[in-house]
């Protein structure tokens, strides 16, 4: 998809983060987040497969977590697209200040706040 059709700005940003399922847990290199979803790197592959569900967690700070569900989508070489679902209000509302911040513009996040109203 093309920046000009994407309703949802990438933000770039590093934290500790990690791939939870049922039975395993990898750790990743968070490359960008937004609210429709992430991209990550890994070292080692977790054994996923497109379509996949996982939960994607970050931690922005000692007591400070997003949890996000999320959907395998596509996987290129080290990199894995994570489509996210409905995360709980407390990691949704620490991903709106994440993003306000980087953002710079209330503007544009209210047209994100929108956006994904929308879907």
């Amino acid at each position: 998809m093309t920046e000009e059709r994407r309703r949802f700005q990438r933000i770039t940003f590093d934290a500790d983060c990690e791939i939870r399922t049922d039975d395993c847990s990898w750790p990743v290199q968070l490359i960008d987040i937004s609210f429709q979803g992430a991209l990550t790197s890994v070292i080692l592959t977790p054994l996923l497969h497109t379509g996949d569900a996982a939960e994607l967690v970050i931690r922005l700070s000692n007591d400070t977590v997003i949890r996000m569900p999320v959907i395998l989508r596509h996987q290129l070489g080290e990199y894995l697209g994570f489509e996210a679902q409905t995360m709980d209000i407390d990691s949704i509302t620490h991903l709106r200040r994440l993003v306000e911040l980087n953002l710079g513009s209330e503007e544009l996040l209210e047209r994100e706040l929108v956006h994904l109203s929308a879907n």
